[in-house]
């Protein structure tokens, strides 16, 4: 273990340093929630820290991911909109209906299991927690829908 000042030291002597840095990744509004962010994430790692040769680097290490976390989260926030408008879907691919029709076929779970990985790319563990059931049971059920799609296709 290293020979650490106090946390709060730490905290003094580089606050307003990382809040430049997240000022600048991530501008005035996101930049708070990031510096919070950023010192809990610190003060998690803070008693396993090996090398106290340098403290600033490290937490504008964290810093900077903490800004990239920022960034992706709001790449996935919904945009609001005025209105939306209802367009005809006109598919290119008259394959592509036919599957769709094939899909709402399906048994009730083999059809979920098969839209929530195809349409909203969601992992077995997001499949079986909107299933309420298993990752297992959800991956069963999403074998079980692609093969009655692949005999209903082929």
């Amino acid at each position: 273990m290293a020979d650490l000042p106090p946390f709060q030291t730490l905290i003094d002597e580089h606050a307003a340093e990382v809040m430049a840095v997240l000022r600048g990744a991530v501008g005035r509004e996101g930049a708070e929630d990031a510096f919070q962010e950023t010192f809990l994430a610190a003060l998690r790692a803070y008693p396993g820290l090996r090398d106290a040769r340098n403290l600033r680097g490290w937490l504008v290490t964290i810093a900077h991911r903490k800004a990239i976390d920022h960034h992706r989260a709001r790449g996935r926030a919904p945009v609001p909109v005025a209105e939306v408008h209802e367009e005809a879907f006109n598919d290119p691919d008259p394959a592509d209906g036919a599957i769709w029709n094939a899909v709402a076929a399906l048994p009730p779970k083999q059809r979920a299991a098969v839209t929530l990985r195809f349409a909203s790319d969601l992992p077995h563990e997001e499949i079986a927690a909107a299933l309420g059931c298993s990752p297992a049971a959800a991956r069963r059920s999403l074998h079980e829908g692609l093969k009655q799609l692949r005999k209903e296709i082929a």
